[in-house]
C-alpha cells in the first residue's frame, strides 16, 4: 500500500512538471488521474487495500470540515446572540474503536470540533469522556458521535 501511495504522488509530481501549472486544481486533478490510472494497472492483482482506503479518507476529511464548519456556525451564532441556550454536560460515550491510534484520532476530532472536549479514556478503553456545550438529549449527542466520527475511523482502520 505505502508503494501505491509512493507512485500516487511521483505520478502527480510528474504530472505537474509536465504541464508546468503549479496550481492547486491541478495538483488535485494530477492526484486524482494517477490514482485511476495506477487503478486500472493494478486490477488484476486482487489488492485494493490503497483503492479504497483513499476515498474513504477523502471522504473523512470532508466529514470533519463540514462537522467543523457546523459547530463553528452554532458556536458563533450561540456567542452573538443575547440568550444563551446552553447546556452543559460530560457524557460517556461507549467506544467500538479499541486501538491506541484510532481512540486518539476521535478523541482529537472531537476536541477539535468547537463545543466538545474530550476529557479522558477509561483505562479498559471501552468509555470516552466528552464534555459538550449542548446536551439536549443523551443519546442523540452519543449516536452522533457513535455514526459520525467512529464509524468513519472505524471503517478506515478495518482491514
Amino acid at each position: 500500500m505505502k508503494s501505491r501511495f509512493v507512485g500516487n504522488l511521483l505520478l502527480t509530481f510528474i504530472w505537474v512538471a509536465l504541464t508546468g501549472n503549479f496550481a492547486f486544481n491541478n495538483y488535485i486533478f494530477g492526484f486524482v488521474l494517477s490514482f485511476f490510472i495506477l487503478w486500472v494497472i493494478s486490477r488484476e492483482k486482487r489488492r485494493y487495500n490503497y483503492f479504497t482506503l483513499v476515498p474513504k479518507l477523502i471522504s473523512f476529511v470532508f466529514y470533519f470540515l463540514f462537522e467543523l464548519i457546523k459547530a463553528n456556525l452554532y458556536v458563533a451564532y450561540e456567542v452573538s446572540t443575547p440568550n444563551l441556550k446552553m447546556r452543559p454536560g460530560i457524557v460517556k460515550v461507549p467506544l467500538d474503536i479499541q486501538s491506541d491510534i484510532g481512540i486518539t484520532l476521535l478523541a482529537n476530532m472531537i476536541s477539535l470540533t468547537p463545543g466538545t472536549l474530550s476529557l479522558d479514556v477509561s483505562n479498559d478503553k471501552k468509555v470516552l469522556f466528552v464534555h459538550a456545550m449542548y446536551i439536549t438529549d443523551k443519546e442523540e449527542f452519543i449516536q452522533g458521535i457513535k455514526n459520525g466520527f467512529e464509524k468513519r475511523l472505524l471503517d478506515i482502520f478495518k482491514k
